[in-house]
């Protein structure tokens, strides 16, 4: 089972390898099997999430199935359960939201951070520094519940800044009688957001909430395992989600249904780009071994978040799949989060340089629930390397005789 499923029964692979102690004993020293991205190795046990790729399952923290989760929750309580182990009843929800609604303004740091950046800076440098200045410090402290509610506060206020100052606007104080997704679509755009794009952003934040010990994740807990502070967790975790190969692909998806057009034009395009060996974004996962169950949610939902937009989505899904079998039968090429995601982050009127920093906004959430969790253990992560230079004893040659 991969990396990303978090904690699971596995058989390592070991090699017995000679080792001299001295000319009269020889000991057997077991050495792990290099394994190329960790596959397979269990690096962390967890109850935050679990990502069961067989049977194509996302179980949030208390055993919840995400496709009985989502429907009846918003964000706050599903960051609330990553935190807690529960949902929070009425009470604790308010209190919750209170507490998120007065840690929403940026500090000066972060407030000086922000403006002395170039406004055309990727929005994910933007996040990573502001996130970092608002959350200095002059002393190490130990991570705390308080301040994960705090940094998972301040994402929004920090994603809309960076879009209004990439359009040349103004930037907008936070509202504090709007919830988590609402309040993030008034600072980007200035206007009241509706109720159903609110609920399509809300929804999305819900599912992308939690995912195993992914490579953001991972990150996050290498870091904490140095006892490091819980801002430096979170800033290394914004720097893995950067990647194309992790964060970076919702946009991805999204630019190859712009490249396609139509729904006409997907058999062509798609033809096309599998002979020139381009990859299909949003197909395939290195966990999932079926359709992600993230994406049969999402898909129902861009049938009416964005109409015209789910047609060439529906018909490119179709023929990729078809063209992937086609070529790799053997491959369990399922459709991931990250195509319907692109959709239905579109029809919330989000545009597409800014949907990785919707990613991050959803994740901060389990990223600090997993430092959280790794208070218990604090035991540093040091997985071991496998040499591949030549054999020890080279002699070093004097500057002079080189």
């Amino acid at each position: 089972m991969p990396l990303e499923t978090g904690c699971a029964a596995i058989n390592i692979r070991r090699t017995l390898v000679p080792v001299v102690v001295n000319r009269a004993s020889v000991h057997l020293h077991v050495v792990p099997e290099f394994s190329p991205g960790l596959e397979g190795v269990v690096a962390a046990q967890t109850a935050i999430s679990e990502v069961d790729g067989a049977n194509g399952r996302l179980i949030y923290r208390g055993g919840y199935l995400i496709e009985d989760l989502a429907p009846v929750v918003e964000f706050e309580e599903v960051a609330y359960l990553l935190w807690h182990g529960d949902l929070p009843d009425q009470t604790q929800l308010d209190a919750l939201c209170k507490q998120m609604a007065a840690a929403r303004r940026l500090n000066k740091p972060a407030h000086g951070a922000l403006m002395a950046m170039d406004p055309a800076t990727d929005p994910m440098d933007v996040l990573r520094t502001v996130v970092s200045a608002q959350g200095s410090s002059k002393t190490l402290a130990k991570p705390t519940l308080e301040e994960a509610i705090a940094l998972t506060a301040i994402f929004p206020t920090i994603v809309a800044a960076s879009y209004r100052r990439r359009q040349g606007k103004e930037v907008l104080d936070p509202r504090d009688d709007l919830s988590h997704a609402a309040n993030l679509l008034w600072m980007m755009e200035g206007t009241e957001p509706d109720g159903a794009r609110a609920h399509l952003v809300d929804s999305y934040l819900v599912h992308l909430a939690d995912h195993g010990l992914n490579a953001s994740t991972f990150a996050a807990r290498v870091i904490a395992s140095t006892g490091s502070d819980l801002t430096s967790s979170v800033v290394g975790a914004i720097g893995a989600l950067k990647g194309a190969a992790h964060g970076g692909a919702t946009f991805a998806a999204r630019t190859m249904l712009d490249k396609i057009g139509s729904a006409d034009n997907a058999e062509k395009w798609l033809r096309e780009a599998h002979a020139r060996h381009e990859r299909f974004a949003g197909f395939g996962h290195r966990v999932y071994r079926t359709y992600d169950p993230r994406a049969k949610i999402l898909r129902e939902m861009a049938r009416t978040a964005a109409p015209e937009l789910h047609r060439t989505a529906a018909r490119t899904e179709e023929l990729a799949l078809q063209i992937l079998h086609e070529a790799h039968p053997e491959r369990p090429n399922a459709t991931n989060v990250d195509f319907w995601a692109s959709v239905v982050l579109t029809g919330a009127g989000i545009p597409k340089e800014m949907f990785t920093c919707l990613f991050a906004t959803s994740r901060v959430a389990g990223w600090t629930a997993h430092v959280l969790e790794a208070l218990s253990d604090l035991r540093i992560i040091r997985p071991a390397s496998e040499w591949t230079g030549p054999a020890a004893g080279k002699k070093p040659v004097a500057l002079a005789k080189r």
